[in-house]
């Protein structure tokens, strides 16, 4: 894994997002899929969620404990408690919450000889640090394209013919 690779892409994400939804309707950004999914509004708190109390946490954990105390177990639907506010605000809470991560992820100073160092997942065993942030980074990655699959379906019965093209059409994403 290359650090400042993954760092730059963790990085480029709040951008890419902002992007994407800042300007969509809101009955778009809160559509999902039925029970069991989640809408792209949903998909941005839970990625700020996960800033906030797994990825970073965990990585200081494996770094200051290793094996010796296992992580805590990540809410991954938490953000469905939350109070529904605007998109933009929700936006600029991930960009601001992701900076942190970022400054605080270089300013750990890691290189190559902490990646293999291990931590206790309480589902999956040990862990490199290196898979914690080829994870986090594949994370984002992921739920990127979950966000435009769930965007793309709000326009599944208009599209005509051309839906044999476009298989995320009739793809529904379960939630993460």
């Amino acid at each position: 894994m290359n650090l400042s690779e993954a760092t730059a892409t963790l990085a480029t994400t709040p951008k890419v997002l902002h992007t994407l939804l800042s300007e969509v309707p809101a009955d778009s950004v809160y559509r999902n899929d039925g029970a069991g999914t989640w809408s792209a509004y949903d998909i941005v708190g839970h990625l700020l969620n996960g800033d906030a109390t797994n990825w970073l946490p965990r990585a200081r954990m494996i770094l200051e404990h290793g094996t010796a105390r296992s992580f805590q177990p990540f809410d991954r639907v938490a953000m469905l408690g939350w109070e529904r506010r605007p998109v933009t605000d929700l936006l600029a809470d991930f960009q601001a919450t992701r900076r942190s991560s970022v400054e605080a992820l270089s300013s750990m100073d890691l290189g190559p000889g902490d990646l293999p160092k291990r931590g206790l997942h309480p589902d999956l065993g040990e862990v490199t640090l290196g898979q914690l942030l080829s994870s986090w980074v594949a994370h984002d990655l992921t739920h990127v394209a979950q966000i435009g699959e769930v965007l793309a379906r709000g326009y599944r019965d208009d599209v005509g013919p051309w839906r044999v093209y476009m298989p995320a059409l009739d793809r529904v994403a379960a939630a993460e």
